[in-house]
């Protein structure tokens, strides 16, 4: 299986930026999608920003033009860049990946343990 663990979380004011990461390992053939979700109590997980492997990514309305996703394909990490964060980012910030283990074999998805972002003044 595919193991993931973030890191970046943590607690800022609003207007300043967070940087969070996510690795991926174990044995892996290949990363086809790598995205970050965002959940609060009482809310549905929502996708915050995805990225395929050709680079394609695709944001959530509420963080267009303040986060951006990028992928370092030969680490195997996904990133996600908070700038202008507001209190109402604050929420778990969960990993996502689809990955193949063999080269012709099936995708299969692995979310990570979450990582807590606050913004709070």
């Amino acid at each position: 299986q595919v193991q993931l663990v973030e890191s970046g979380g943590g607690l800022v004011q609003p207007g300043k930026s967070l940087r969070l990461s996510c690795a991926a390992s174990g044995s892996i053939f290949s990363i086809e999608h790598m995205g970050w979700y965002r959940q609060t109590p009482g809310k549905q997980r929502e996708l915050v920003a995805a990225i395929t492997s050709g680079g394609s990514t695709n944001y959530a309305d509420s963080v267009k033009g303040r986060f951006t996703i990028s992928r370092d394909n030969a680490k195997n990490t996904v990133y996600l860049q908070m700038n202008s964060l507001k209190p109402e980012d604050t929420a778990v910030y969960y990993c996502n990946t689809e990955a193949r283990y063999t080269a012709y074999g099936p995708v299969f998805r692995s979310w990570g343990q979450g990582t807590q972002v606050t913004v709070s003044s």
